[in-house]
């Protein structure tokens, strides 16, 4: 069998994405064949070396699962959390492989949140260079007006970066409650980036829920339910 990259082997196999992978060898907590490996370049033959990650052994051709959840808030987008809060694992007991989340969604924002253990699919669904839409529907105090939807969609600076340009529409304005509903769609995936594009037109977040990753909603899915992805919206996503 072809050698692979060390970090590749352990994505595919469901341990983390290729990045979070690539900080576990740094860190020591990965070994091949009784050595500590901290060297990224590592490269391995599946057939021959037998890998530990936190000295338990990587198994092999472990079935590749694709999981929707519609994730709430309070929870964070990891597997597990430094300062003890609940995460999305605890929404998933019944799943019996090891999965990772595919991105992220911060504790307060709702929505769609897909979990996998294809370091592939991952690394395809999360890296900017593929721009995978990403949907959310926002509600920000105010009156959101036209000449900010546009700015919106130009691209906006959220710190030393312009983001690049948006689908952005409005969705509902409320005069009376003194709110404003819009749906923005990017591709990229920065750090709390709807929240801070929204910032950057001077309009404060209330609520934030992603409804759409490509063309896969939750609508048919209560807040905190989960099911298995079809092998035709596995590849709908990744087209």
């Amino acid at each position: 069998m072809e050698e692979i990259r060390l970090q590749k082997y352990l994505a595919n196999n469901g341990i983390a994405s290729r990045r979070k992978a690539e900080e576990y060898i740094l860190a020591g907590k990965v070994k091949v064949n009784g050595q500590v490996v901290t060297e990224l370049g590592t490269k391995i033959n599946p057939e021959k070396d037998k890998i530990k990650y936190n000295d338990k052994l990587v198994e092999t051709d472990v079935k590749k699962v694709y999981i929707l959840l519609n994730k709430p808030i309070g929870y964070v987008s990891t597997v597990k959390d430094q300062f003890n809060r609940p995460t999305v694992m605890e929404l998933l007991k019944r799943i019996k492989e090891s999965v990772v989340p595919v991105g992220r969604l911060d504790m307060y924002t709702s929505g769609v949140l897909i979990l996998s253990n294809d370091g592939d699919f991952i690394y395809q669904v999360t890296h900017p260079k593929h721009e995978i839409n990403k949907t959310y529907q926002v509600t920000v105090k105010g009156k959101i007006t036209n000449e900010e939807v546009e700015n919106l969609r130009n691209g906006v600076d959220i710190g030393g970066y312009i983001t690049k340009p948006a689908q952005v529409r409005i969705m509902k304005v409320d005069e009376e409650k003194n709110i404003s509903r819009i749906e923005i769609t990017i591709h990229e995936g920065k750090n709390r980036q709807v929240r801070r594009m929204c910032e950057a037109i001077g309009k404060k977040v209330l609520a934030l829920h992603r409804s759409k990753i490509g063309d896969i909603e939750v609508k048919d899915l209560k807040l905190g339910e989960f099911r298995y992805l079809t092998n035709k919206e596995v590849k709908q996503i990744l087209t």
